[in-house]
């Protein structure tokens, strides 16, 4: 999920565990912990694309990362803190810590929270940015926030913002499952034989829902509105995996697969070559627009080896596809 999430989630974890006993400090050092297992981004800066894209949501989003470093933070805290507690801030550690990737699983992106296992969960339930999630939790938290320490009101506004978001994501589920018959009947109702469907709410909400259907050579990509009127219509997109030839058997291309769950067309465009990875959908609503969201350029470098390095997003497509969603939200 976004930071702001990240954020909201941790300083109500952290009240939840000390906010009697320290006060708004609980939701500060929260705040901090529910931020610290993104820093992984931080590998793009020092790794290639690749591997930055496998460690992201790797070991720092791991039950493992939880339980050996928050007693390292919590004993740092309970240094110099006046609550010398030190049981007391590695349990809030733990807390912020193993929350942050638990939400995360519910992402398209998903988590790795069984490392060192190659298990990545993505329930595919909530998009990295709801503003019904986030929204609502902030208010409580901020409620919370301005009450007393020792009050019944403070510890009330926190556990409503905290039932209030872990119902909304169960709802996620139920919404998920819905969508999800609806796209199974449409393909059904028009005689189409598939492999998988994979399903994922749009940008900002959790009415408008997306999936990509495998039919052997191709993939259809379908989008279905609890508003809709109409049928649910698919447009076809080549999987034209045979493009990667002998490419395919290069480390860095394998890889890309493994990380895109098989989810990827390949686009050659002036003789380059171009991987798409299917699991975020495209930059428009627009039919054939070929405009995915993650798109990576393919280059061999003097060694042989397949160099990734991710197309640039246009400003202009993003504020194009908010209204094409606000637009596609409302139904067809």
């Amino acid at each position: 999920m976004d930071s702001l999430t990240q954020i909201v989630l941790g300083a109500a974890v952290g009240e939840a565990v000390l906010g009697k006993k320290v006060g708004n400090k609980a939701m500060f050092y929260g705040a901090i912990a529910g931020t610290i297992p993104d820093l992984d981004v931080f590998a793009s800066y020092f790794t290639d694309t690749v591997t930055a894209l496998a460690v992201h949501l790797g070991f720092t989003h791991s039950i493992v990362f939880s339980i050996l470093f928050a007693p390292i933070f919590g004993w740092l805290v309970s240094r110099y803190e006046k609550y010398k507690n030190f049981k007391g801030w590695s349990w809030l550690f733990f807390w912020a810590f193993i929350t942050h990737p638990v939400l995360d699983a519910h992402t398209t992106w998903g988590t790795q929270l069984f490392w060192p296992f190659d298990l990545r969960l993505a329930f595919k339930t909530i998009f990295v940015i709801d503003p019904l999630y986030t929204l609502p939790f902030l208010v409580f938290l901020i409620l919370a926030m301005l009450q007393k320490r020792t009050t019944k009101k403070r510890q009330s506004y926190n556990s409503i913002g905290l039932v209030l978001s872990s119902s909304y994501l169960v709802l996620t589920f139920f919404l998920k499952w819905m969508a999800f018959n609806q796209f199974e009947l449409a393909l059904n109702t028009q005689n189409i034989d598939y492999k998988e469907i994979d399903t994922r709410p749009s940008p900002l909400n959790t009415i408008l829902w997306s999936a990509n259907i495998d039919v052997e050579s191709a993939y259809l990509l379908g989008n279905y509105s609890f508003f809709d009127k109409q049928d649910i219509t698919f447009e076809s997109y080549s999987k034209n995996h045979e493009l990667l030839g002998e490419l395919a058997e290069d480390e860095s291309v394998k890889r890309m697969i493994a990380i895109s769950e098989g989810w990827y067309t390949i686009n050659k465009k002036d003789d380059i070559l171009y991987f798409n990875d299917l699991r975020f959908g495209l930059m428009s609503l627009t039919p054939k627009a070929e405009n995915f969201v993650f798109k990576y350029r393919m280059d061999v470098d003097t060694s042989g080896h397949v160099v990734f390095t991710e197309e640039p997003k246009d400003n202009r497509d993003g504020k194009k596809l908010l209204v094409e969603l606000w637009k596609r939200v409302k139904g067809n």
